[in-house]
């Protein structure tokens, strides 16, 4: 990359400046007095040693055309030099006073600092003004998240301390889902706000990944059952550093995200590595994702279908607490299709872990498959 220097174009400018008004002056004087004395032959004699009046005022002539095309040169540069930085004074006045559209000219790009300065700016107030839209979005989802359960709460409160719903065991069990609902709504909320802000705690030790995928299985079991769905696991024995509790969340998040929308049927959960990876895959029997949602699944209140998301109580928020999770751990995360038709999620996770505390993977102990089928 070219290095432009703004301080090396100006000396280099004015010297040039500089050199073409001596050559005029000496040119100049040169042929004036050639042209003069051929003209004009000195009468015979030694010449005088000093100039007269008439070389004063040549050499005066000569100095001030010189200095007029001098100023001239330097009135030109200083606009090339001022005219992108009154455009980022102007712009930077704009953002100040909340205008993030303002955006600064570069004008004569010659002078390639004042243009490079001019470039980092506008990609600054660029940024500013996606994250402020950012910003707005989050805010406006948030608020419509929080709105229908908070809608309900009110109203069935409103209804017990009126009279009209008589107390039972069933009304508070609904309001004890929805405020369940607001606290898994919530925590989400903060997973991914931490994650985004690379400030998400993390507890890095050496973990039996496998028992943390056994005992998601096992709290999302009931639930998994009664919706129709069987657990089959092909696991590799593996210790690695990672957060077991954040593993736990996100594999909890990629079960409850095929039991709201998936077809009732068997989901298989695999453990495999792939070169310094190890890769936990979650495979359903569909329907599978279409391709243009599959670009932005991750992403935060992302739905394939709103109304029914709603319906079967999605906050948009599952896969993307799955992704802030693996990419705290130095991973990522990442979505095919399976050859069934169906939907495969994979959480790929370094063997060495997160380079947290000196901490390494356990490189020693064997990798060797187990296969467990859990269900009915």
């Amino acid at each position: 990359m070219r290095h432009y220097r703004l301080s090396r174009q100006i000396t280099l400018s004015m010297s040039v400046v500089a050199a073409i008004a001596v050559l005029m002056v000496f040119v100049g004087t040169f042929i004036f007095y050639t042209i003069y004395l051929t003209w004009f032959p000195p009468p015979p004699g030694p010449p005088p040693l000093l100039p007269e009046a008439p070389d004063f005022i040549l050499i005066a002539i000569f100095l001030l055309l010189g200095l007029a095309i001098a100023i001239h040169a330097a009135l030109r540069l200083t606009r090339r030099i001022l005219a992108p930085l009154n455009s980022l004074a102007e712009g930077a006045r704009k953002i100040a006073a909340g205008d993030l559209t303002a955006r600064a000219v570069a004008g004569d790009r010659s002078l390639g600092e004042t243009a490079q300065l001019v470039d980092d700016f506008n990609a600054m107030a660029q940024r500013l003004q996606d994250v402020a839209e950012s910003m707005a979005s989050w805010n406006a989802a948030i608020a419509h998240e929080l709105r229908t359960p908070l809608t309900i709460l009110r109203g069935r409160l409103h209804g017990l301390t009126d009279g009209v719903f008589e107390p039972s065991d069933e009304l508070f069990r609904s309001l004890l889902a929805q405020v369940e609902n607001l606290s898994r709504l919530v925590d989400d909320l903060r997973v991914v706000t931490l994650s985004d802000s690379q400030r998400l705690d993390m507890r890095v030790e050496l973990t039996d990944l496998v028992k943390e995928v056994e005992e998601a299985v096992d709290a999302m079991r009931p639930a998994l059952d009664g919706a129709g769905f069987t657990v089959r696991m092909t696991t590799r024995p593996v210790t690695l550093p990672c957060d077991g509790a954040r593993i736990r969340q996100a594999l909890l998040a990629l079960l409850e995200n095929a039991r709201r929308h998936a077809t009732p049927g068997a989901i298989e959960i695999r453990m495999t590595l792939e070169k310094a990876d190890v890769v936990i895959a979650v495979e359903d029997e569909g329907p599978g994702l279409n391709a243009e949602f599959a670009a932005q699944a991750f992403d935060a209140f992302a739905r394939a279908e709103p109304s029914r998301s709603r319906q079967f109580g999605g906050s948009g928020l599952g896969l993307s607490v799955v992704r802030a999770i693996a990419e705290a751990h130095g991973g990522h995360a990442r979505y095919r299709p399976s050859k069934t038709g169906g939907s495969v999620f994979e959480i790929v996770l370094p063997v060495a872990g997160p380079q947290l505390d000196g901490k390494g993977a356990s490189h020693d102990s064997p990798l060797s498959i187990r296969r467990t089928t859990t269900g009915p």
